[in-house]
């Protein structure tokens, strides 16, 4: 059971990575993103911030998956947990790891100056929750696993006559 949470959750990452991407590109941070691993260009930049995505989608269907009941469910634990890696990520970790110090970033003036960010941050999570939920929910997956459960052998019942 939480395999499949991860895997929900690694998807949901993706699908809301690929959305926040495309918004990062307009923002210009992608090259910032390449330089954490020591290469400052966009393509790069969006390959990292994917396997970032999947991994925080991960953490999701892990942490939070057994939670998600219902679409609003979803988009509430998503965006909750998309401003919580908008603190943990660009304030915190992303300095860390630009040689800048820890906490470089907790000060009004930085944090404002990162509100697209957490803008996206908190489209990146509503994607993640919904998708995960949808995931979770489908009704492909729901037939699925009753078809697996069917295959199994009944015991056969003999008639009285």
């Amino acid at each position: 059971m939480n395999a499949n949470r991860i895997k929900h959750g690694i998807v949901g990452g993706l699908v809301g990575g690929v959305v926040f991407g495309i918004m990062m590109v307009f923002m210009g941070t992608l090259p910032v993103i390449g330089k954490m691993v020591g290469y400052p260009n966009a393509v790069v930049g969006f390959l990292v911030h994917l396997g970032i995505s999947a991994a925080i989608g991960g953490s999701f269907g892990l942490l939070l998956g057994p939670g998600v009941k219902t679409r609003l469910g979803g988009l509430v634990a998503g965006t909750a947990y998309g401003a919580v890696w908008w603190l943990l990520g660009p304030l915190t970790l992303m300095p860390l790891f630009l040689g800048m110090g820890l906490g470089v970033n907790w000060n009004p003036a930085a944090a404002s100056g990162m509100l697209p960010s957490l803008f996206g941050h908190v489209i990146f999570g509503a994607v993640l929750g919904l998708v995960y939920h949808r995931g979770e929910n489908c009704y492909l997956v729901q037939w699925g696993r009753v078809e697996k459960n069917e295959s199994r052998e009944k015991p056969h019942l003999r008639s009285v006559n």
